[in-house]
């Protein structure tokens, strides 16, 4: 049967680059004689008494779509087989799908990371014919060498991180930036190298606060010593990262409706530690949700087009279940088909033994002073 309608949404955490895909998808489906129905915040529209309002997508009206940063469809982290509705949670997924058939939506196009694409994986197996686009500035989603939105925040922070020396190096202290990053330290890892942070502490390899702590002092103490060494640093953390022996650090401890509690504060407690434990002073600064703002990059911008591009393609062939996946690097990639089950089952983690200095925060390699 000829496909006649797609509808799109985008779901979990906003990124740069979903507007572009978005337009990818609106664009190929028109030159197909398809049309396009865009879906509001996520798998919350889908749901009774939210899918009353839905966006029928043309080219004309995504034509500058490829410029804005976020989602112009909006979003959320709403998980339709873990609904809350006045205080009882259900299983509200035979919802969704009456819905799609109720809107005459012949396809699905979900835009997101590990959640919202688990979401679609579940409702392939219930006889949904999707097809996922990967997203997510963390860059830890399986199956795929890319991720929309991780460029254009890798270049976000990086700049920060690289701006943050300057104060830290005027006033002679230590400079903690928290950047976004739960299990995988893909992020902090890549921009506080691009930055030029001295430290950066990653999800992947729990550090030895004590290690840290001296290095920093080694370092500020020998530019207090020889002017023409750094009297500063700037340390790079994930979210997600933690001490030996140590917890996450929540802004809350209610989690989301896919299990997650609200990360944020280690920075804040490690800045707190560098004080207690050395006579330098040390700043905290959380990146936030801006760190994830802003217009996408050239390379979000491009990956979001072949994406959107091969989502519509893959709709048509009926490759249902499946996530449009990257391999190499973007935007000279090979462009396929990951299986929806595969790429939600793991995260893509930084391979540490290959990119990441574990040995510099292991403590027993080391005699500290």
């Amino acid at each position: 049967m000829a496909l006649k309608r797609i509808g799109v949404l985008t779901g979990g955490g906003d990124a740069p680059g979903l507007n572009p895909a978005i337009r990818a998808v609106v664009w190929k489906a028109a030159e197909l004689g398809i049309e396009v129905t865009g879906i509001y915040d996520g798998w919350k529209g889908l749901l009774d008494g939210y899918c009353d309002e839905t966006w029928p997508l043309d080219v004309e009206l995504v034509r500058y779509w490829d410029l804005d940063g976020g989602t112009r469809l909006g979003s959320s982290r709403t998980n339709p087989f873990n609904h809350k509705k006045d205080g009882e949670k259900f299983d509200a997924s035979d919802q969704v799908i009456a819905n799609l058939k109720k809107l005459g939506i012949d396809a699905l196009v979900p835009i997101g990371g590990e959640d919202t694409l688990g979401v679609a994986a579940k409702l392939f197996a219930k006889g949904v014919q999707v097809v996922g686009i990967p997203k997510t500035i963390d860059k830890d989603l399986g199956g795929t060498d890319y991720t929309l939105g991780f460029d254009t925040s890798m270049r976000t922070c990086a700049d920060i991180i690289e701006r943050s020396r300057t104060p830290a190096g005027s006033h002679h202290w230590v400079q903690v930036v928290e950047v976004m990053g739960r299990h995988a330290g893909h992020l902090a890892l890549w921009s506080g190298l691009a930055g030029g942070a001295f430290i950066t502490l990653i999800p992947e390899a729990p550090f030895n606060l004590e290690r840290v702590v001296q290095l920093l002092d080694e370092r500020l103490s020998r530019g207090k010593r020889d002017r023409r060494f750094p009297r500063y640093a700037v340390v790079v953390i994930s979210e997600g990262a933690l001490p030996e022996g140590g917890q996450e650090v929540n802004v809350e401890q209610q989690v989301d409706a896919f299990g997650h509690a609200r990360l944020g504060g280690i920075g804040a407690w490690l800045a707190d530690q560098i004080r207690a434990r050395t006579s330098w002073d040390s700043r905290a600064v959380a990146l936030g949700h801006p760190q994830r703002g802003g217009v996408p990059s050239p390379i979000d911008r491009i990956m979001g087009h072949l994406f959107g591009t091969a989502a519509v393609e893959a709709c048509v062939q009926g490759a249902w279940g499946k996530m449009i996946s990257a391999r190499g690097i973007a935007p000279a990639c090979t462009i396929g088909l990951q299986p929806l089950e595969e790429a939600t089952k793991g995260l893509n983690l930084v391979d540490v033994a290959r990119h990441y200095n574990l040995e510099r925060y292991q403590v027993s390699r080391h005699v500290l002073g």
